[in-house]
């Protein structure tokens, strides 16, 4: 997969439309973690670099195609601006004579930034008029929001149509470490998929079956599996209508030629809770009264084992339910044998990313996607439409 890149284009005295993912959380009107808005500084810093001015779109929270105060870019315009060092201004609306002033106004190195673009619900439509509206901002237009290129909305897919259209250092990054892993792993290649449910990740397992050659299979999805495999599972998560489906999985896997791990041993207890007390069971053994929150110690191992030697490594989804601390250990152990693993290491989902935030590994890993629902349709094999629109 060949994109266009922001370094190919000539960028002096041009202005630049650029889409990012400043959907970040806020208490009191205050962002609580700017991590998506440091993400896009080096790509915002070098087209400012290089003698261009900046028109910045992103989308906040869930406004429903409404204005709403509520959901207003003013706060993580102070963000931007501070983390920046340099003046944000923010436009009073996203389309509008007023906007196209301030538009047109911009020298330079200036940045302004739009209010939220799902104030209008032609963002989400992908409607042509408005895209066509949002491209006349601009003489180039720069996607870096690789947390929404899943999406076709006008500001994501859209604007490409109008405009020459580059990936943001971040997309680039996100496809240089991600694509491989669906084309041309280097192998050995560990998958270790967790999560809640079967449903939502079947089909991330069947994408990666194809390429894999351990694929580890942790969460509450893991009860499923183990009904299968005719072992009692108390009350853990468990998914009827996805047994047949989970069968034809190991059944592919078996076939292919793939190991497929499931726990051996889980921490259970009797009730969802966080004081719960931890039992540690045997697999085979879980009794009707408990339910699987975590995987065990032999189940650690059994992956620390798989890793030692991997090459490519992905991880989409916690091993149980990491948020309580007395069944977070095995995330966290899982999590530190990725971090000591020699190979190339792909954290995506946004559980998986605040395990290894929470454990303080992020570093430790080759790449921390930040795009959950993005990472999780790109590892399906899916065409994502935001990256194709910059594709060569």
């Amino acid at each position: 997969m060949q994109l266009n890149t922001i370094k190919e284009a000539d960028l002096k005295g041009k202005r630049v439309v650029i889409r990012v993912d400043f959907n970040v959380p806020l208490k009191n009107g205050v962002v609580t973690d700017n991590t998506r808005i440091k993400a896009a500084l080096p790509t915002v810093k070098y087209i400012l670099d290089q003698g261009a001015s900046l028109v910045v779109m992103s989308h906040f929270g869930r406004p429903k195609g409404q204005k709403n105060p509520d959901f207003s870019m003013a706060p993580i315009a102070k963000e931007f601006e501070k983390l920046l060092g340099q003046p944000v201004k923010l436009a009073p609306d996203v389309i509008g004579a007023e906007v196209e002033a301030e538009v047109k106004a911009l020298k330079p190195g200036e940045v302004l930034l739009l209010e939220n673009v799902r104030f209008y619900k032609e963002e989400e439509a992908n409607d042509p008029e408005f895209a066509k509206k949002l491209a006349s901002y601009g003489d180039i237009y720069c996607n870096d929001a690789f947390g929404t290129a899943h999406r076709a909305h006008a500001s994501t897919e859209g604007v490409s149509h109008y405009l020459p259209s580059y990936a943001g250092f971040l997309i680039e990054k996100e496809v240089k470490f991600m694509a491989p892993l669906l084309e041309n792993p280097e192998k050995p290649f560990v998958a270790i998929i967790g999560g809640s449910k079967v449903s939502s990740k079947i089909t991330v397992l069947e994408s990666l079956v194809k390429t894999c050659d351990t694929i580890v299979i942790g969460g509450g999805m893991a009860y499923t599996f183990q009904s299968v495999l005719g072992n009692s599972i108390g009350k853990s998560l468990f998914e009827p209508d996805y047994v047949d489906t989970a069968k034809e999985f190991l059944a592919k896997a078996k076939e292919k030629g793939v190991k497929v791990i499931l726990p051996v041993d889980n921490v259970c207890a009797k009730e969802f809770s966080e004081d719960a007390e931890p039992i540690l069971v045997d697999s085979t053994a879980i009794s009707d009264d408990l339910m699987g929150m975590d995987i065990g110690p032999k189940t650690v191992k059994l992956i620390v084992d798989a890793l030692k030697d991997a090459k490519s490594v992905v991880w989409n989804g916690p091993m149980g339910v990491f948020e309580f601390a007395s069944f977070a250990k095995g995330t966290e152990e899982v999590a530190k044998a990725l971090a000591q693993c020699g190979g190339t290491t792909v954290v995506g989902g946004g559980d998986s990313v605040a395990a290894i935030n929470k454990f303080g590994l992020a570093d430790k890993i080759s790449h921390v996607s930040t795009g959950g629902g993005a990472s999780l349709e790109f590892l399906e094999g899916k065409v994502l439409p935001g990256i194709k629109a910059l594709e060569k």
